[in-house]
């Protein structure tokens, strides 16, 4: 099945360079292109793609409002965030607005279109540059209160262990081997998850297990 594709950046330069190589690209093709982030919300809703690629900072209606207004619609779009190092400092808020991604510029070609097509599947996936500010944002926050949100989680302890992993990065398999159990099984309890803390999808669950004081920075 084809990955359709929309591009939102206000640099032409940036959106001709990711149209050539996604064209190139097995199973993808880019249905249409954004110079703004009302563009990009209303093309998301005309063409439905399956993933919008978005730069934060554009004139107009930022990145993150427009990542939470496709977020919001019915559409299944999936957005990933691409933007250049010295805009991370909107990684918590891009995730919060329903960012299925998080990656930056200087990024292999390659990679990114992985990451495409990782997303596509509804799957999150962060940068790992991104990963570390995200561990420094949550390293800063106060974690007085993270007992009582743990235990407002609602998840049985087994649950708890496999979101303490997803915090950590594990995938599946990792979390599989880790444990000591099936793939299977550890795919059913990420599944479990997402119904029950009203997760999106992976990126979710690591926000919440940083905010609910399952993973710091030191661990």
């Amino acid at each position: 099945m084809t990955v359709r594709v929309v591009l939102a950046d206000d640099q032409p330069l940036v959106r001709a360079a990711l149209r050539m190589v996604i064209g190139e690209a097995t199973g993808m093709e880019v249905v249409g292109e954004a110079g703004t982030g009302a563009e990009a919300v209303a093309l998301a809703g005309a063409e439905r793609p399956d993933v919008v690629v978005m730069d934060i900072r554009m004139p107009g209606m930022d990145g993150i409002e427009a990542t939470r207004l496709i977020a919001e619609g019915s559409g299944g779009t999936q957005v990933i965030m691409l933007t250049t190092f010295d805009d991370d400092d909107y990684l918590y808020g891009a995730l919060r607005a329903g960012a299925a991604g998080f990656l930056v510029k200087d990024m292999a070609l390659d990679d990114i279109l992985d990451a495409i097509r990782v997303v596509a599947t509804g799957d999150g996936l962060l940068a790992p540059s991104v990963t570390r500010r995200l561990i420094r944002e949550f390293a800063e926050r106060p974690v007085s209160a993270a007992p009582a949100v743990r235990t407002a989680l609602g998840i049985t302890d087994r649950e708890r262990e496999v979101l303490t992993l997803i915090g950590n990065g594990l995938s599946n398999t990792e979390i599989a081997a880790r444990l000591s159990i099936s793939v299977a099984t550890a795919k059913t309890y990420v599944t479990r998850l997402l119904a029950k803390l009203d997760a999106r999808d992976r990126v979710r669950l690591v926000i919440i297990a940083y905010e609910a004081g399952l993973v710091t920075a030191t661990r």
